[in-house]
């Protein structure tokens, strides 16, 4: 019944440090330091034009998601590599199968014209 109280004051430590860390930003954030200008956004200190929260085409989305999937891809192939010194015709099949399912996504993807810059 001892170690509960190790418990108890780990969680204790644990919320109270979320709530300081919380409450302080919250004070730091709600100063007003100089002029108003300073909270503006600049990209490489050059004042923006237009709106500064536009919106990204949504292919752009799909190549960065079809760049993560295949990112992916590839550093489980290298690891599988790595691992897998003496392959044998089961564990070799099963990769080709793994590239085999990716590859006809990407061939959907293609179909469809989703690596179509527009």
């Amino acid at each position: 019944m001892e170690g509960i109280w190790y418990v108890v004051g780990f969680a204790l430590a644990g919320v109270s440090f979320v709530f300081l860390v919380i409450g302080l930003s919250w004070l730091i954030s709600h100063r007003t330091r100089g002029s108003r200008g300073k909270g503006l956004p600049y990209e490489s200190g050059i004042d923006t034009y237009g709106d500064t929260h536009g919106r990204f085409g949504v292919s752009y989305y799909l190549y960065a998601l079809l760049f993560v999937a295949f990112d992916i891809e590839v550093i489980f192939i290298f690891l599988w590599a790595l691992v897998i010194r003496d392959p044998i015709p089961g564990v070799l099949s099963s990769m080709f199968l793994f590239v085999g399912i990716l590859l006809l996504g990407l061939a959907y993807a293609w179909r469809k014209g989703v690596l179509t810059w527009r």
